[in-house]
């Protein structure tokens, strides 16, 4: 079910989106060779906590966990462990929080020490495809427009998507309609309408799109055991356009990267 929210629900919304990039940004300032994704797990929720709201994540569907690590070739909902980050590694964190009865959900893809060349190359096309999809996502195109976007940008460098996982609407549920695939063809699906919120995420592979489910029961992995990368934002329909209620900017702060890749898509500059 698609829930189109007033501007004061987005703006309830933001702040939880925001608390989840707080999150990601602390996070960014631990991650290191010899660091395990679940002393990362226990800092999260603490810092969650500690600003005044509760994970999103535990507990839902039965998540373990307060934000889901996929190490290298694990896709997604990867579930924090004891084996220490090395370097080369890539991690995609993902983090929830519920704030104000409402749900923030985003994820970034880290480098942890010195990545190879073609591993950094797929994070790289892997973010910029994020803001080809959510340039996508305006008054009079639809749902498969921003897959359809996603897909070409990522299939030209010479990457797959994977078809399984999909991102979603999100408000005070965490998973809301419209799914928002990563693939598709332009014209199809429901048409956007102003107030719409959703979480707009790529997942793409360096090899085959095939992917398989661990025996945890929550890991997801590609198939030929490649590299893959997922990055996530929250973003709303306000006044046609899309406007983005998470940022990457705490990440970027942390680690000491300038970028303007954002600002296209804020209606007033973010206040860090």
């Amino acid at each position: 079910m698609i829930v189109l929210k007033t501007p004061e629900e987005i703006e309830l919304m933001r702040q939880s989106a925001l608390l989840v990039s707080k999150t990601l940004g602390m996070l960014a300032t631990e991650l290191k060779p010899g660091v395990t994704t679940l002393e990362l797990d226990k800092k999260a929720e603490a810092f969650i906590r500690d600003h005044g709201a509760v994970p999103g994540f535990l507990g839902l569907y039965g998540c373990p966990s307060t934000i889901l690590t996929s190490v290298n070739d694990q896709i997604v909902h990867g579930l924090p462990t004891d084996r220490p980050l090395e370097d080369g590694d890539i991690v995609s964190i993902d983090c929830g929080t519920i704030m104000n009865e409402y749900y923030g959900d985003h994820a970034y893809t880290f480098e942890i020490g010195e990545v190879a060349p073609e591993t950094k190359k797929l994070l790289q096309v892997t973010k910029e495809s994020l803001y080809v999809g959510i340039r996508e996502f305006k008054l009079g195109n639809r749902v498969e427009d921003v897959g359809s976007a996603i897909q070409r940008y990522c299939e030209n460098a010479g990457y797959t998507v994977v078809r399984e996982l999909v991102g979603h609407g999100l408000g005070k549920k965490m998973h809301e309609g419209p799914e928002m695939p990563n693939y598709g063809k332009r014209g199809k699906g429901k048409k956007f309408a102003n107030g719409m919120t959703v979480a707009i995420e790529p997942m793409i592979n360096l090899g085959t799109r095939n992917i398989k489910q661990l025996s945890d029961g929550w890991t997801i992995v590609t198939r030929d055991g490649k590299p893959s990368a997922h990055f996530e934002h929250d973003v709303a329909l306000v006044d046609g356009k899309p406007e983005l209620l998470s940022t990457f900017q705490y990440i970027y702060q942390a680690l000491g990267i300038q970028s303007d890749e954002e600002n296209e898509f804020r209606a007033t500059p973010l206040v860090l």
